[in-house]
């Protein structure tokens, strides 16, 4: 079996996201063609010439790995050890409408562990990437090392559908509990460039409800969050990827904490 440099896996997961923020920048403003997919989703034509451009990127230097793309679907063995999860534009509702708050995804699973990813804000020329241990912003080519903090006291809730755990848990109710507003101030920006956000102390916390295993979605922003240091589970504080599923993905224990505790009050 032929062994590949996990750092070299990791400039890869960079380059992709890069690549692939460079075509959404690119065809930002324009007029797209929209695709629909189901009730209230769609791609846009810079969903698809993004994604199309990572995965020629990463079937170029990896062709014996697997790759699962937001918009193409699934190739290789279904039992992969190694898969690239893609998610090419995050936040096409938002690009749709000319707002630029979106992410570009990139990360790779290998034994079930994801081992390197990055996401990329292509209109702030940032890529965040982590090679499974250590976590960074590339940034006018020079790295910095991401230093996650609950200082500022944000947290972002993902408000889109679905959600499998209501009534149990609701996000929107999360942000009426007494607790919530003494303690924190609610963002909704409607991108996975949130969570990444969190491991670069932009971001306290994000919580979201849903299953992410193999999320194209998620993988990369829980990646760079763990590499980081911060605090991450389900939404009942389980390990991730098990019982009711979600993710609170915080800065630091304390925060979790308090968020976890307002998310218990829900059931009591």
């Amino acid at each position: 079996m032929e062994m590949i440099d996990p750092a070299s896996d990791a400039r890869l997961a960079r380059t992709a996201a890069r690549a692939g923020a460079a075509v959404v920048r690119e065809m930002h403003g324009g007029r797209l063609d929209r695709f629909e997919k189901a009730a209230g989703d769609f791609a846009t034509a810079a969903d698809l010439a993004a994604e199309e451009t990572i995965l020629g990127l990463l079937r170029a230097a990896r062709p014996g790995d697997a790759v699962t793309g937001e918009e193409s679907g699934s190739s290789g063995a279904a039992d992969a050890r190694r898969r690239w999860l893609v998610d090419p534009l995050c936040g096409t509702l938002n690009y749709a409408v000319r707002n630029m708050l979106v992410g570009v995804n990139v990360a790779l699973r290998e034994d079930g562990v994801v081992t390197a990813a990055a996401t990329a804000d292509p209109f702030a020329g940032e890529v965040f990437w982590t090679d499974g241990h250590r976590a960074l912003v590339h940034r006018d080519d020079v790295d910095e090392e991401l230093t996650p903090s609950g200082g500022s006291g944000l947290v972002d809730v993902n408000l889109d559908p679905p959600f499998p755990n209501a009534p149990d848990f609701q996000a929107a109710r999360l942000l009426a509990d007494p607790g919530f507003g003494r303690r924190f101030r609610p963002r909704v920006v409607s991108t996975t460039l949130a969570v990444a956000w969190v491991a670069a102390g932009r971001r306290a916390a994000y919580v979201t409800d849903g299953d992410l295993s193999d999320s194209v979605h998620f993988a990369a922003g829980i990646a760079l969050c763990r590499a980081a240091g911060c605090t991450v589970t389900g939404i009942q504080g389980q390990p991730l990827h098990t019982g009711a599923g979600g993710l609170i993905a915080a800065a630091d224990a304390e925060t979790h904490a308090a968020l976890l505790e307002m998310v218990k009050n829900q059931t009591r």
